[in-house]
């Protein structure tokens, strides 16, 4: 015989208490976006004119607002609305803004692993190798060297674009290499480092004072991206643009300041972490398509395209690799890990024995 057993009143309760318990954890951790909006302000290094703006930046934000679903919010500023360009990627990291675009390395900061995101001379010919590099393969994972250093600036990687070649800009006839010996050129970060690696002598100054200095022949040309060497009128000014340049994938970074990024829900932070390929890819195609343009309209200004031989490419990458890699890898411990993978990856690639 069964006896069917009532349960009592306390069972009743506390059952009734743990699955009320067990519901509201479950609801605390269902993903999805949180009620509150979150509203960040970023200032990039550089402001409207650059072509990091319209093709890097900007939509990297839209993407964060879409997927978010509007719960972040981003104000952009450009370079010294709030504090100079130089000083921006330093804001970011005390907390003065909420995040910051630009180069790690050459404009606004000292972070020596930003040379690796920003792309070491002769590195990555192209987009899709720069990412398998850093992020898409797990045998090389440089990214995570990148991203360690951030964290310890109190800063987050949050987004990344290829600009295309980074690529010297003369007003002097370039057969070879040899010819920038002796020759002054503006050169900032790795470009410095390159450029007195070819026996030229770099000359820093701030990009709003680069064109005068050529019309007046202080220095004899500019390294700069290629996409934006008509934003800034260099066509103006400079007779010739030498490609593949000495960097083919010269790359920009977007770094939120740490705090601002851990205040965020794990859903938000999730979502923003998915746009980091699709943007890369999105905005280095948008950055490609401007490259073209650029060097289109120097040559209806009456500009040459000089295109080095493939043994002239190969030897840019020997000096760069023996000259300019070594002068990178002493910056810091991550930087010669990150070194390191880059001549394994340029090996297994077949670029270098």
């Amino acid at each position: 015989m069964t006896i069917d057993k009532k349960p009592s009143s306390a069972s009743l309760i506390l059952g009734a208490g743990i699955l009320a318990f067990s519901a509201s954890v479950a609801l605390a951790q269902e993903p999805g976006p949180p009620d509150e909006v979150t509203n960040w302000v970023f200032q990039p290094a550089f402001d409207t004119s650059d072509a990091g703006w319209e093709n890097g930046l900007i939509p990297w934000v839209k993407a964060v607002e879409e997927a978010t679903q509007g719960t972040v919010k981003i104000k952009v500023e450009p370079a010294g609305a709030l504090t100079s360009g130089d000083e921006a990627f330093g804001a970011a990291a005390a907390g003065m803004t909420d995040g910051y675009a630009g180069w790690a390395t050459v404009y606004g900061g000292q972070m020596p692993e930003g040379m690796l995101a920003f792309g070491l001379p002769m590195g990555a010919s192209n987009a899709e190798e720069a990412w398998e590099l850093m992020w898409g393969n797990p045998d090389y994972r440089v990214g995570e060297l990148v991203q360690e250093a951030a964290r310890e600036r109190n800063l987050y990687w949050g987004g990344w674009s290829n600009q295309g070649p980074n690529a010297m800009f003369t007003t002097f006839p370039v057969e070879g290499l040899e010819d920038f010996e002796g020759k002054k050129m503006r050169a900032g970060g790795p470009q410095a480092l390159f450029h007195q690696a070819l026996g030229g002598v770099p000359v820093s100054m701030g990009a709003g004072d680069i064109y005068t200095a050529i019309k007046l022949g202080t220095v004899e040309g500019t390294y700069w991206d290629t996409g934006g060497i008509d934003d800034m009128s260099f066509n103006e000014v400079i007779d010739y643009a030498v490609m593949p340049g000495w960097n083919p994938a010269q790359h920009q970074e977007i770094f939120i300041n740490l705090e601002s990024w851990n205040a965020l829900t794990q859903w938000q932070r999730d979502q923003i972490d998915g746009i980091f390929e699709s943007t890369y890819f999105e905005t280095s195609e948008m950055h490609a398509e401007q490259v073209d343009e650029a060097l289109k309209i120097l040559e209806e200004s009456g500009g040459k395209v000089v295109r080095l031989s493939d043994e002239q490419v190969e030897e840019m990458r020997d000096v760069s690799i023996e000259k300019v890699w070594p002068q990178i890898a002493e910056l810091s411990e991550r930087n010669a890990k990150g070194v390191e993978l880059y001549k394994k990856y340029l090996k297994e690639k077949g670029k270098i024995e």
